[in-house]
């Protein structure tokens, strides 16, 4: 699978070219256009038990869609579904991610996901409703977030700080730690919410946008239905 991100960072598309019989999979609704040939499969992705996990604990869809190139190559271009960037990642033995629960859209085959680690939790219920995806195997991932993504690589022992509604994934061998962002005041007062701790050496890929803020400012503008 080769990738070309175009459109960045608003509304940006994901042009994967597959070689010859190539399979990779996708989120359910995130293709927007193929070329003449692919075939489509959607299956659970390993299983009832998984996907139930990946739906319930990780935000992604139960099913998901498998694009298998004909014998001449193919191509499938794919999109998130809020307004916002992409971004290729290569997992391998030595580089492993978090992902941000909804971050995903498209990979090889060859890339796993795992909703089981205990970690997860610490994360659980937080402002930015952000529950982590544990990447594994080897291979490429495509990723979405609300916003433009950049990129924050930490040094040794160099700690930075988000907001939890922005975090769209970081590398496993970082140390982090969620908390509220001041005291009790500030946590409830300053519209930050908490905020994770991350600790390098790593990389950390944030998103310039919320959307659990996107929904504070937007719901009360909504017009309420009179009895």
């Amino acid at each position: 699978m080769q990738v070309n991100i175009v459109q960045r960072p608003a509304y940006s598309l994901g042009v994967l070219t597959l070689a010859p019989n190539e399979p990779i999979r996708a989120e359910s609704g995130a293709m927007v256009s193929m070329s003449y040939g692919i075939t489509l499969q959607t299956n659970t992705g390993g299983g009832v038990w998984k996907a139930l996990k990946r739906s319930v604990v990780g935000g992604e869809s139960f099913f998901q869609n498998v694009y298998v190139a004909p014998p001449q190559g193919g191509e499938v271009t794919v999109a998130p579904s809020l307004p916002g960037d992409l971004y290729l990642l290569n997992v391998h033995q030595y580089e492993q991610y978090f992902l941000q629960s909804g971050a995903y859209v498209a990979s090889e085959l060859s890339v796993e996901f795992d909703t089981s680690w205990g970690g997860a939790r610490s994360f659980f219920g937080t402002g930015g409703g952000l529950f982590m995806l544990r990447t594994a195997g080897n291979g490429q991932i495509v990723v979405s977030a609300y916003g433009a993504i950049i990129e924050r690589v930490l040094q040794p022992g160099e700690v930075y700080t988000v907001d939890t509604g922005h975090i769209v994934a970081f590398t496993q061998n970082m140390q982090f730690n969620v908390r509220p962002v001041g005291g009790l005041k500030s946590t409830f007062f300053s519209g930050e919410g908490l905020v994770v701790d991350l600790t390098g050496p790593g990389r950390v890929l944030i998103q310039t946008r919320s959307i659990s803020a996107f929904l504070d400012w937007l719901i009360p503008k909504i017009p309420k239905r009179e009895n």
